[in-house]
C-alpha cells in the first residue's frame, strides 16, 4: 500500500521588510542582494508569533485538508532552528492546541535548515513501517540574523505542516534518499543569540555538494530523469542557489518557479523546501511528479519523489494557499519596527 501526504498546510506572516530598508540602515549595496542573490523582501513575525504559533496555524490547515480527527495522529515532529524554549518542547504545545494529546509520540528536531524535512521523513517512515496510522511533520522558523550580517537580508519566517498516512493520499511518496557529511558551514553555539556562517564556504562544499549529490542519487535509484518531473523544489537560502542547482541538474526554470518563494519571503530555514512544496501542491495536477530536496548545514540533504493523486483537486481549496498568503495585503515595516519585533533593541526599564 502506498504511503504519502494526506493533508498539508502553510503559514506565512503578513509583515515584511524590503531588502532596501535593511541595506540603507547598514550602508550596504542593495542591488548586491536583489540581483546577485535574487532577494526582494522577507517575512517578519510579529511579537506574538513564534515557531509554536505558526506551527499551530499550518497544522490546523493540514488537518482541514486531510479531513481527519487530530486525535488519530500517532506522532508530531517539529523541526526548527528557533524553538521558543531551550528546555520545553514546542511539540507538546502544538499537540495540545490542535487536540492531538495525549496518545502520541512527540519530539522537537534540529538539523539546521533540513529539520523540517527530517520531521517529514520520520513521520513518513513510521507510517510506512505500520507503527501508526497518521503522523505529522512540521518545519517552522522565525527570523534569525545578526544586525548587519548577510543573513539579515534573507532569514525570514514561516511554517509548513504535512500529515502522512496510507489512505486518501494527495501525494504518494515513491522514493526517498538522504545524503549526509560533517561539513560545518553554519552553526550557533549554546548561549549565542545569532548563528554564524562560513561565508563563501557555504556554497560549493556545503549547499551544492549535498543538494546535487542527494538529487542525483535519488533520481538514479528511482530510475528517473529531470524530464520525468513536472516540478522541483530545493532549499532556498536565497533565490540564486536553488536556480543554480536546478540548472546544473538539468531542470528548467519553469519546473522550479512555482516553489521558488525566497525572492518574496526570504529563507524560512526549516520551512524553506517544505513551504515550496505546499506552493506546488496548490497548483499540481493528478499524476504530476515532484522532486523535493532539502539542505541543512552541518550538513545533509533529504530527497523525496512525490506523485500527486486525484484527491488534490478536492482539498487544495479547503485552506489558504501559499502564494495567496504571500500576496495577500502584506504589511511593510521599517527597520526600527523590524528590530523591535525581533528583540534586536529593547525598551529601557
Amino acid at each position: 500500500m502506498e504511503v504519502g501526504i494526506v493533508g498539508y498546510g502553510a503559514y506565512v506572516p503578513r509583515h515584511r521588510i524590503k531588502v532596501e530598508e535593511i541595506a540603507q540602515v547598514w550602508g550596504a549595496d542593495a542591488p548586491t542582494y536583489k540581483k546577485g542573490l535574487r532577494l526582494e523582501e522577507k517575512s517578519v513575525p510579529s511579537p506574538d508569533q513564534d515557531v509554536i504559533t505558526m506551527s499551530v496555524e499550518a497544522s490546523r490547515r493540514a488537518l482541514r485538508r486531510a479531513g481527519v480527527d487530530p486525535f488519530e495522529l500517532g506522532a508530531i515532529y517539529i523541526g526548527s532552528e528557533s524553538h521558543p524554549y531551550a528546555v520545553k518542547p514546542s511539540g507538546t504545545v502544538v499537540a495540545e492546541a490542535i487536540g492531538a494529546t495525549p496518545n502520541l509520540h512527540c519530539a522537537d528536531l534540529e538539523f539546521a535548515c533540513k529539520a523540517g524535512s527530517e520531521g517529514m521523513f520520520i513521520a513518513l517512515s513510521l507510517v510506512k513501517a505500520g507503527e501508526m496510522k497518521l503522523a505529522l511533520g512540521i518545519g517552522a522558523d522565525t527570523s534569525q540574523g545578526a544586525p548587519g550580517d548577510a543573513l539579515e537580508y534573507s532569514a525570514s519566517a514561516g511554517a509548513a505542516a504535512f500529515i502522512m498516512g496510507r489512505e486518501r493520499l494527495v501525494a504518494a511518496c515513491e522514493h526517498t534518499f538522504s545524503f549526509t557529511t560533517d561539513t560545518p558551514d553554519f552553526w550557533r553555539r549554546e548561549y549565542q543569540h545569532y548563528p554564524r556562517h562560513g561565508g563563501r564556504f557555504t556554497g560549493e562544499p556545503a549547499y551544492f555538494k549535498h543538494t546535487l549529490s542527494c538529487a542525483r542519487e535519488l533520481m538514479k535509484r528511482a530510475g528517473l530523469e529531470p524530464g520525468d518531473f513536472k516540478f522541483a523544489v530545493f532549499h532556498q537560502p536565497n533565490g540564486k542557489f536553488p536556480l543554480t542547482a536546478s540548472e546544473e541538474l538539468g531542470f528548467t526554470r519553469e519546473q522550479v518557479q512555482q516553489g521558488l518563494l525566497s525572492p518574496s519571503i526570504g529563507n524560512t530555514y526549516s520551512g524553506a523546501s517544505p513551504l515550496g512544496l505546499t506552493a506546488i501542491l496548490d497548483v499540481a495536477k493528478p499524476g504530476d511528479r515532484i522532486l523535493m530536496v532539502s539542505y541543512g548545514s552541518g550538513s545533509g540533504s533529504d530527497g523525496f519523489v512525490w506523485r500527486v493523486t486525484e484527491r488534490i483537486e478536492e482539498v487544495r481549496s479547503l485552506a489558504p494557499q501559499t502564494w495567496a498568503q504571500i500576496k495577500d495585503r502584506p504589511v511593510y515595516v521599517n527597520y526600527g519596527t523590524y528590530a523591535k519585533f525581533r528583540g534586536k533593541i529593547l525598551k529601557a526599564s
